[in-house]
């Protein structure tokens, strides 16, 4: 596996930390916005593989979140 997703590499993804993200250090959590997908890693370790979820998965996800 490459980093690749699409024709996109990890390293060329706009990462941006979650705002749910502690100051600490500790449990962050990045997300990277494409047309097709949101990206998600974990912004300790960048290097490891990260995940991609549809536009309509997170906001469902997002949603149950919010709600617990």
């Amino acid at each position: 596996m490459d980093g690749r997703v699409g024709n996109l590499a990890a390293t060329e993804l706009a990462w941006f930390k979650s705002s749910y993200s502690g100051t600490q250090g500790d449990d962050c959590v990045e997300v990277a916005l494409t047309e097709q997908a949101i990206h998600v890693r974990d912004s300790k370790d960048a290097t490891r593989p990260h995940f991609a979820v549809g536009r309509e998965e997170w906001s469902r996800f997002v949603g149950f979140a919010a709600g617990a």
